[in-house]
């Protein structure tokens, strides 16, 4: 069935309701896709084109529904919602569960070395730096300076921690091999609380855009960025949990507890092992766990800002509207 104008598809909402969890979760399996990593950047275009073109009106005919639907999922897992401006690779959606799979099973696999665990949290941390740079909220400028203070604050408490529990764990003279694999995702949690805050801290200090439910700007608000930064930390911890608590919890069961003869004779087996399972889990708490909070969340007017609530209440408004971010 072709697209016209008396059928026309609302682009600047999800196709799956968003004010349900079952639809949020389906709409980041679906812009969470790794498959969508191996689009041309010819096909990425044709995607963009296809959504600008039909948010201006134009009628596509030879396009249907379906057709119209895919072009925008695919420019939903490349494109800033916001800015309309392509995510660098390694920051889209779409590369989140095969780039937390290499990094994640390297940080579990090789947590025995001091040296290691320091490059595999630095690499995180730089991973962590370009997805928030990416998909802050609202097209916030982040100037150098700021993008550097981020990066270092967050990559030198992620080591800190890390060390500093190695090293107490050493000190403990006590086998603590459990506790000793855990480590990565406490250094990884902590340092999210420092990273992603300062990454985004001019949307704390020049607030970002709330808009009634048509869209209309109602004002900039610091409460809704504070609302916002602290939903996506949260979730962004939830998410670790996973894909770096359960294969511990796993790997420390079949190598101490059921000491499998094959992982004995062949213990370099646990790093595939390991690595395939932060993939799949990764696989279901990446999208599941974007989903916790809307992507366009809402909030009471009678929260924010006096100036604002003075400004919505000229338009009979009594909630707003944000873009949390990712």
């Amino acid at each position: 069935m072709s697209s016209n104008k008396s059928q026309r598809l609302n682009l600047e909402e999800s196709r799956w309701d968003q004010n349900t969890y079952v639809g949020r979760a389906t709409h980041f399996f679906v812009t969470t896709n790794p498959l969508n990593l191996f689009l041309s950047s010819e096909e990425l275009e044709k995607a963009r084109d296809i959504v600008t073109r039909y948010r201006k009106g134009e009628p596509l005919k030879n396009l249907s529904d379906e057709e119209i639907w895919r072009a925008k999922h695919i420019y939903d897992s490349a494109f800033h919602p916001d800015t309309g401006q392509m995510v660098p690779y390694v920051g889209r959606m779409c590369s989140q569960v095969p780039v937390n799979m290499v990094i994640v099973g390297g940080m579990l696999s090789f947590y025995k070395s001091k040296s290691a665990v320091m490059f595999w949290q630095w690499l995180n941390q730089t991973f962590n730096a370009i997805v928030n740079y990416s998909n802050r909220s609202g097209g916030t400028q982040v100037s150098t300076q700021q993008l550097g203070i981020s990066y270092v604050c967050g990559t030198g408490g992620a080591l800190a921690i890390t060390t500093g529990l190695k090293q107490f764990i050493s000190k403990s003279g006590k086998q603590l091999p459990l506790l000793s694999r855990l480590v990565p995702f406490v250094g990884v949690a902590a340092a999210t609380c420092v990273n992603l805050p300062i990454m985004r801290s001019s949307e704390l200090v020049h607030g970002i855009p709330v808009t009634d439910s048509k869209g209309k700007l109602i004002g900039i608000s610091t409460i809704a960025a504070q609302y916002g930064i602290a939903q996506v930390v949260f979730s962004r911890i939830i998410n670790a949990i996973p894909p770096m608590v359960v294969p511990p919890l796993v790997m420390n069961q079949l190598e101490s507890r059921l000491k499998l003869p094959l992982l004995l004779r062949y213990p370099k087996l646990s790093i595939p092992i390991q690595i395939a399972l932060v993939g799949i889990l990764n696989a279901f708490a990446i999208p599941m766990c974007c989903a916790i909070f809307p992507q366009k969340s809402n909030i009471p007017v009678s929260k924010l800002e006096s100036e604002i609530q003075t400004n919505a209440k000229k338009y009979g408004v009594t909630t707003v509207y944000y873009n949390k971010g990712l």
